[in-house]
């Protein structure tokens, strides 16, 4: 029997694992593309309509835009190679996990479906500031 080795991405897996892709996401994945011996950076920016296989080695995650008024689709390994990195524009809340329902609305439509929330907002809260913490008898008296 033949020893057979198997090639691994070189991606590493440790920093896209953990990425807060969800349907609903505006994304801008950068791709690596090869032309003519040469290799330029090519960026596909659009919303996640789905993501499937979660974050293990199948996973995948579909990115539509409209150009020119038509809709393009792409559909991305996310620990694929030619992909140099991921940034998330925007992260929406939406309702549902696969939002295959955008292919037959308008864009104004699409925007009333979708609540923007700001992503990696925080609150800092004052040095001189206390929470109390009261308990049910002490609210009641």
């Amino acid at each position: 029997m033949e020893n057979t080795t198997i090639q691994m991405s070189p991606v590493s897996v440790a920093s896209r694992k953990d990425l807060p892709i969800r349907a609903g996401a505006t994304v801008k994945v950068h791709l690596k593309i090869e032309e003519k011996g040469k290799v330029r950076m090519q960026i596909f920016e659009g919303l996640v309509l789905a993501v499937k296989g979660g974050s293990g080695n199948g996973a995948m995650f579909t990115v539509r835009k409209t150009a020119s008024g038509v809709g393009v689709e792409k559909i991305f390994p996310l620990y694929s190679p030619s992909i140099d990195k991921i940034e998330i524009v925007r992260q929406s809340e939406v309702r549902r996990a696969k939002l295959y329902f955008v292919r037959g609305k308008v864009a104004r439509d699409v925007k009333r479906k979708m609540r923007h929330t700001k992503s990696g907002v925080t609150v800092p809260v004052q040095e001189g500031e206390e929470v109390a913490e009261v308990t049910a008898e002490e609210a009641i008296a």
